[in-house]
């Protein structure tokens, strides 16, 4: 059988076996393997298929680019990156205790984003709604809806139960945000992969890598806990948001004395919750080495419950009777927003001293960032949080206060965060024409290798430079670590700078300017009025592209194309990131090759394009070794190595991907250097990338195969009578080296072999051995 996984954008089953009339064998609408009608039933006419293999599909896109609802995903975009970093950890040599405080760093960066997120709800809904416009006549007249809410309107007309009244705008989020995690977590995390027993307890590096272990790809119990543990938070940043206040006023002197004691007593209560669920976080992360089919029902369900009924105690708190309370200014949220700023720039900073003491146990010059690529990218989550946050927070206060005079808006640090994107909008200007120069030089130096390529075809020098700027457009891929550590360091010290202004200064950038030379003070009142505009409109592109994501198909799948590179890994960080469709793909895949293979005994070739690719590879690890040697692998446009190798070394690594090599029967991998996505696997061992093997070695030893040509006639010939069209990343098939490589794999599985055996009722292992399944009977 030859098995064919599809890459990131999805496709139809029609075009992957090249046949309009296709059905389905098994799966669902989500999910499922195709085959053509006319080899539905190949397994009980075995003598209709010696002179080939039997074609089959399978066919993901709708775990990620199906539905268009899917599309809203892209409003928790932080949640997704915080989650990628925790799979970028650097290769290691032992150090299984700084490996557990990296993933918990993560774990606690991830925290704060669920409470960063909440909290600017909350300031939207209580602190620019309830407590300034609301009590604000002026501002409460432009806004009828908010009439009932006005000083003296009535019975919620006191701050108190405005605020009560608002706190369910941020609740309800929480709420939301904990559906769509259960539902995709009973979808994607409930799918078992086959099981072969446990693995060795280690946090080290083993021989096969991490995707190796039998749990990998079944993390419910942490998802479970994960989910219990944010959503609770998220309740408790909304019950601080309506206690604090009331609190502080309660202090005052000559204040009731009952309801002093009450605020004392109910923010000791919401600081132990919190500190229970920073300690349920903190607890052993994923349980990899053996299929963990627990759940903490206790703590899953008690600890979202204690932090409702916290909330609900804090609202009839707040909404307690206090006539002489008035609404004035702003509520204290200046001190949370820099708190959790704060702490998430410590958190930051030692995931990156973790993640440099992990690099020098066993460095990898490939690996991004020098091992720094998990810090990097959790401070741009961080960044990304940020301006989510405050984009949503400065458009609401600029919709509420009309004449820009009514209410104070927003907290003054959140100002001071938005007037810093404007010089970090230089920095990546000036970034982007350093690589269009790159690209420029690049392109001119390869016109030579352009012309060597086609040495019997007249030059045409529009041609090769066409040509030769599309390989170094390719090429740029390369400078994504540089541009990411450049972009995360003036981020940092920018956000370092936003802090103390904002909590030095409490004022705004153009106030604190304001007795300054007239440079200096145009330069602030620029950069606050830009930046404020700038993150705004931020937000709105979110928005609007989600929005139009739902409608339009075409968008939709652009989308679903960042959620296939995206979203393969496993939720670990955060629960409320987009769900892991390779939880449900990759026991897909590994499930069917191992039931085939112990039903028929046969062999087959697993052929991935692109993230299809990665599917297949981390399918194969999942299988047991009897089952490995009875695979041939085929990968082009495969980012194993230039995406996932540089960016996860710890799990595609060079001795994870030479364990690959090593175990599967056969790899050969096509890349072109026209492709931005897909390149060399560089098997330490191998030739090198760009040379084929030696003369009479077996093509198998190497798993790379010479660059291919694209495109593949440089100009008009007898075979190209049109112009050959430069194919990049699509369209492999369309090679002659494709079914070269194709038609050498299916060969070295069927020599001496008999023919497949008719699939009968026999009982068929977990681990594919099958009642009656032999790794020495095979068929092509």
């Amino acid at each position: 059988m030859e098995l064919l996984v599809h890459g990131v954008g999805g496709t139809t089953p029609q075009e992957m076996l090249d046949d309009p009339h296709t059905v389905r064998v098994s799966g669902d609408d989500t999910a499922a393997l195709y085959r053509r009608a006319a080899d539905a039933d190949a397994e009980s006419r075995p003598e209709g298929h010696r002179d080939g293999p039997v074609p089959e599909a399978y066919v993901w896109c709708n775990l990620t680019s199906g539905d268009g609802s899917r599309a809203l995903w892209l409003l928790l975009l932080p949640f997704m990156v915080v989650n990628l970093a925790h799979w970028m950890r650097p290769t290691t040599r032992g150090r299984p205790r700084t490996v557990r405080l990296y993933g918990l760093l993560v774990r606690l960066t991830g925290l704060t984003l669920t409470v960063l997120f909440v909290a600017a709800a909350c300031e939207v809904a209580l602190d620019l709604a309830a407590w300034q416009c609301a009590g604000t006549r002026a501002c409460a007249a432009r806004h009828s809806w908010l009439g009932f809410l006005a000083p003296g309107a009535g019975w919620w007309s006191t701050p108190g139960r405005r605020l009560a009244l608002a706190a369910a705008i941020p609740t309800a989020l929480t709420g939301l945000l904990w559906y769509l995690s259960h539902r995709t977590w009973s979808a994607y995390e409930s799918q078992q992969p086959p099981h072969h027993g446990s693995a060795p307890e280690s946090e080290g590096e083993s021989a096969d890598g991490a995707l190796s272990r039998p749990g990998f790809w079944y993390g419910r119990r942490l998802v479970a806990r994960l989910r219990a543990a944010h959503t609770a938070v998220g309740l408790l940043t909304v019950a601080a948001a309506l206690a604090v206040p009331a609190a502080h006023f309660d202090r005052r002197p000559g204040g009731p004395a009952l309801l002093d004691l009450l605020g004392w007593l109910l923010q000791a209560a919401l600081a132990v919750a919190a500190a229970l669920v920073v300690a349920t976080v903190c607890r052993r992360g994923r349980s990899e080495h053996r299929l963990d089919r627990r759940l903490d029902r206790h703590l899953v369900r008690g600890l979202p419950l204690g932090a409702l009924l916290l909330l609900l105690c804090a609202a009839l708190y707040a909404g307690w009777a206090r006539p002489a309370w008035h609404a004035t200014g702003r509520l204290a949220a200046d001190a949370a927003f820099g708190s959790v700023t704060l702490v998430q720039g410590v958190l930051v900073i030692v995931l990156s001293l973790a993640s440099l003491a992990l690099y020098r146990t066993l460095p990898d010059p490939r690996a991004a960032l020098r091992g720094l690529g998990g810090p990097a990218v959790a401070l741009l989550a961080c960044a990304l949080g940020g301006v989510m946050t405050g984009g949503v927070a400065q458009r609401v206060a600029d919709w509420l206060d009309g004449d820009g005079t009514s209410i104070p808006g927003p907290p003054v640090l959140l100002t001071w965060q938005a007037s810093v994107i404007p010089p970090l909008l230089v920095v990546l200007l000036v970034l982007a024409a350093r690589l269009a120069l790159r690209a420029r030089r690049l392109a001119r130096a390869g016109e030579a290798a352009v012309a060597r390529d086609y040495p019997d075809d007249p030059p045409d020098p529009a041609r090769t430079h066409r040509i030769a700027r599309v390989r170094a457009l390719a090429g740029l891929t390369d400078e994504a670590p540089r541009v990411v550590g450049v972009t995360c360091a003036v981020t940092l010290l920018l956000g370092a700078l936003a802090l103390v202004g904002g909590l030095g200064f409490h004022t705004t950038p153009a106030q604190a300017a304001a007795g300054t030379p007239r440079f200096v003070a145009g330069a602030a009142d620029t950069a606050q009025a830009l930046g404020s505009w700038l993150v705004g409109l931020g937000f709105i592109l979110f928005v609007t592209w989600g929005r139009r994501a739902y409608k339009d198909a075409s968008a939709r799948r652009t989308i679903g194309i960042l959620w296939d590179v995206g979203t393969f890994w496993p939720r670990a960080a955060h629960p409320f990131a987009p769900p892991c469709y390779a939880e449900r793909a990759v026991p897909d895949l590994t499930w069917r090759m191992a039931t085939w293979t112990g039903a028929t005994g046969g062999r087959l070739v697993l052929s991935g394009h692109s993230q299809g690719s990665v599917l297949a590879a981390a399918a194969v690890w999942q299988l047991p070794a009897a089952v490995r040697r009875r695979v041939a692998l085929l990968t082009y446009g495969c980012p194993l190595e230039r995406l996932y190798g540089r960016w996860f070394p710890a799990h595609f690594g060079p001795a994870a991907l030479t364990a690959l090599h090593r175990d599967a029967d056969c790899w050969r991998n096509l890349y072109r250097l026209t492709d931005p996505i897909g390149g060399p696997v560089r098997v330490p061992g191998g030739h090198a990338p760009d040379t084929g093997p030696a003369p009479g070695a077996d093509p198998c030893d190497d798993v790379d195969r010479a660059p291919l040509k694209d495109p593949l006639a440089y100009g008009r010939t007898p075979a190209h009578p049109l112009p050959a069209p430069i194919l990049g990343h699509s369209d492999y098939r369309a090679d002659p080296a494709f079914a070269e490589e194709r038609a050498r794999l299916l060969a070295r599985l069927r020599p001496d072999l008999p023919a497949p055996r008719p699939a009968t009722g026999a009982e068929v292992d977990a681990d594919g051995s099958g009642a009656q399944g032999s790794a020495g009977r095979s068929s092509g």
